[in-house]
């Protein structure tokens, strides 16, 4: 889901105790209430275009791709990447680069 930075401030309060927008929130169907209820849902990731558009232009990314990036960002979270320490921070920084890159090349061979 794409949403407003309003939107993820509220949703970013109501699920993490934050009060600002972040860029991407990533909710699990394996956990929770109602966890393995669609075996074949890994979950849903929320992105905040208006903090996606601030970080492309901060790295040199265009919007679409900055949003391709938080998307592989956020279902790397689904399938159980985190980066809550350096090393682990670290290893999933790697595999979304690695993922993003092979976007990018698919797109230029085109």
């Amino acid at each position: 889901m794409l949403v407003d930075a309003a939107e993820m401030s509220d949703l970013n309060d109501k699920y993490r105790g934050k009060k600002e927008p972040t860029n991407v929130l990533s909710f699990s169907q394996a956990e929770g209430q109602h966890a393995g209820l669609q075996h074949d849902l890994l979950g849903d990731v929320v992105i905040c275009t208006d903090r996606a558009a601030d970080d492309a232009a901060e790295l040199g990314y265009t919007n679409s791709e900055m949003i391709l990036y938080l998307l592989i960002h956020g279902i790397l979270h689904l399938v159980g990447y985190d980066h809550s320490q350096p090393v682990e921070a670290g290893v999933m920084q790697a595999e979304v680069e690695r993922i993003f890159q092979e976007f990018a090349e698919r797109e230029i061979s085109r």
